[in-house]
């Protein structure tokens, strides 16, 4: 058995068999490996930013790792942006990078790079395997070291000759140890904080967003008088009727610090504290107020759900919270803008759906529009990078082939993905993608006010602008295989979406709205 077959034995049987690939001459043996395996479902994709921002939605959703194919520093280079937005959701991911024969490091070929330092930038593990009698016990303990709670991500690097050299033998799984529980005297803090009646929000992030720390959250919250809030960009939330209503901390800083205002005591759940994304002239570098108290219930990697049923069971014992009730907006009529786009959405969301959010400035109330929506994921782009929302959405509509997948996406991220509607169409994923087309970097446009630089002038606005020639993304999405229409008013939107969300396979819908001025 060479070591490619070994490797890809020892990751399926490890649970890792799906891998999104960009595969080049040093991972032939691994591709090869793929028709001994049948277990080993590869996937290919046309940039190496898909392939790792679909690694992403898919353990998102899976709840355990898929592996990535990628060739060389380069390969991996070009999957860095969606790795950090993986490394910041604490996704488990498993990377394989192809790595030139052992025999030829030394010749410094033209594609030879320092692989192992970048990977370390981002991963928590990194190992490469140096004989073809150890990559099976290395992709176990890759596998493992991916799935340590609270997740993240495993590079291993394979040099050509370990993959395609005999004496390989397949590894047993290695035991991943569960989260673990927090110390009793964590919970009679927050329980204290809480009782003070001084105001108190419970800060929730990681496994705390799923069902069941909503749940536990809101019993908490209603026993306890204190308000509910989420980290801005949630991995994965879950959201509609039956669970509490969630606001999450506001991007822009100026609302972040008007939602945290007058708090006098911040309860992390799962989370770290909140800080902005950038600096700003004359702003604090975090919201919390400089007189809050910050209380640490659960770190991410920890138990949150049991550490907020503990606390429930302290704080608010005999407490029933009262979920949302079913709700759906009106659809509306005539012209389409954000939040128009968005009450279609909430009236149209199918039961079960997962919403892949990189809707950006466009989203304007799309979070308030499907929260009484039926039940679905919401998978937000964590570390903001943008350009994840195409390739997560693939991902996940893998991981849970039963499931609807619309994306709602930002036309200016979209092009730094787009090839991922051919991997959509390739694999006929059922994904419904909704591009907000302003033809402007908008977010960017409030960021140039926002940071108090003075770009008036046409040169800077030619930066920020997606115009001359305007991009067409119903041909775009047709010349890759993927159904593409335009919608101009709210109307054709809604008709075009119910036809999407009734036909099974990709859709793509290019929703016009109106260009900034």
């Amino acid at each position: 058995m060479n070591g490619a077959q070994a490797l890809i034995r020892t990751l399926v049987g490890s649970g890792v068999d799906v891998c999104f690939s960009n595969p080049g001459t040093s991972e032939m043996h691994f591709v090869a490996a793929l028709d001994d395996v049948p277990e080993m479902r590869g996937i290919l994709t046309l940039f190496e930013g898909v392939a790792t921002g679909a690694a992403d939605g898919y353990a998102r959703m899976a709840g355990r790792p898929a592996a990535t194919l990628l060739h060389l520093g380069p390969g991996l280079g070009n999957g860095l942006a969606n790795l950090h937005n993986a490394r910041r959701a604490r996704t488990p991911i498993l990377n394989v990078v192809g790595d030139h024969a052992r025999t030829h490091k030394r010749l410094d070929a033209p594609l030879e790079s320092d692989i192992d330092a970048v990977a370390g930038t981002f991963s928590r593990w990194v190992r490469r395997s140096l004989s073809p009698e150890v990559v099976g016990a290395d992709a176990a303990d890759a596998v493992a070291a991916a799935r340590t709670a609270p997740g993240g991500i495993a590079t291993l690097v394979l040099p050509a000759d370990v993959s395609w050299e005999e004496g390989a033998a397949v590894a047993g799984p290695v035991r991943v140890r569960p989260p673990s529980r927090v110390a009793p005297e964590l919970v009679e803090e927050a329980a204290a904080a809480l009782r003070s009646g001084e105001p108190a929000v419970l800060f929730l992030g990681g496994d705390a967003v799923g069902e069941e720390g909503l749940l536990a959250a809101a019993k908490v919250a209603e026993g306890a008088g204190a308000r509910l809030m989420s980290e801005t960009f949630p991995a994965r939330m879950a959201r509609g009727a039956g669970l509490p209503d969630v606001p999450r901390l506001p991007y822009p800083p100026e609302m972040a610090i008007s939602a945290l205002a007058g708090t006098r005591h911040l309860v992390l759940v799962g989370a770290t504290a909140p800080v902005h994304f950038f600096a700003y002239p004359g702003v604090p570098g975090q919201p919390v107020p400089e007189d809050c108290e910050v209380h640490v219930l659960a770190e991410p990697g920890e138990d949150a759900v049991a550490a907020l049923q503990a606390l429930a069971e302290v704080a608010a014992p005999h407490v029933r919270p009262q979920p949302l009730e079913p709700e759906r907006p009106e659809i509306p009529t005539g012209e389409l803008d954000g939040r128009s786009l968005s009450a279609v959405v909430g009236a149209l969301l199918p039961e079960g759906a997962i919403l892949v959010d990189e809707a950006l400035t466009s989203g304007v109330g799309l979070q308030e529009m499907t929260a009484g929506a039926p039940r679905h994921d919401w998978l937000s782009l964590t570390g903001g990078a943008i350009g994840d929302g195409l390739p997560m959405a693939a991902g996940a509509a893998v991981a849970a082939p039963g499931r609807p997948v619309v994306g709602i996406q930002a036309d200016g991220s979209a092009m730094y993905t787009i090839s991922a509607l051919w991997t959509y169409a390739r694999e006929q994923l059922d994904v419904t993608t909704v591009v907000c087309d302003n033809g402007s970097y908008a977010i960017l446009e409030g960021e140039l006010t926002r940071v108090g630089a003075d770009g008036e002038g046409t040169r800077a606005a030619q930066l920020l602008e997606l115009g001359s020639p305007d991009l067409d993304f119903v041909a775009l999405a047709r010349g890759m295989g993927v159904p593409g229409t335009r919608a101009t008013t709210a109307e054709e939107l809604a008709d075009q979406l119910r036809r999407a969300l009734a036909e099974p396979g990709p859709h793509l819908i290019d929703a016009v709205l109106p260009r900034r001025k």
